[in-house]
């Protein structure tokens, strides 16, 4: 179940990181590596959005700091 929990919360981050960016700087970081088109247009307000989720993604990294999260409960 550990490996599962990090392996979880390693896509949410790296999803949430490149919503990010293309909130902040309209770059998509993922489609530069699958092949797609890199700048899109969005409105403000979706783009404000996506700024908070990654920055909710910015802190998730923080879990990895806090091992006891990963561990089972019984």
């Amino acid at each position: 179940m550990f490996i599962l929990n990090v392996l979880a919360l390693i896509v949410a981050i790296a999803g949430a990181i490149n919503t990010g960016l293309v909130g902040f700087f309209n770059y998509n970081f993922l489609n530069m590596i699958f092949g797609g088109e890199v700048a899109g247009t969005y409105p403000v307000l979706t783009r404000i959005v996506f700024a908070i989720i990654g920055l909710g993604g910015v802190w998730a990294l923080s879990f990895f700091a806090k091992p006891a999260l990963f561990k089972d409960s019984k």
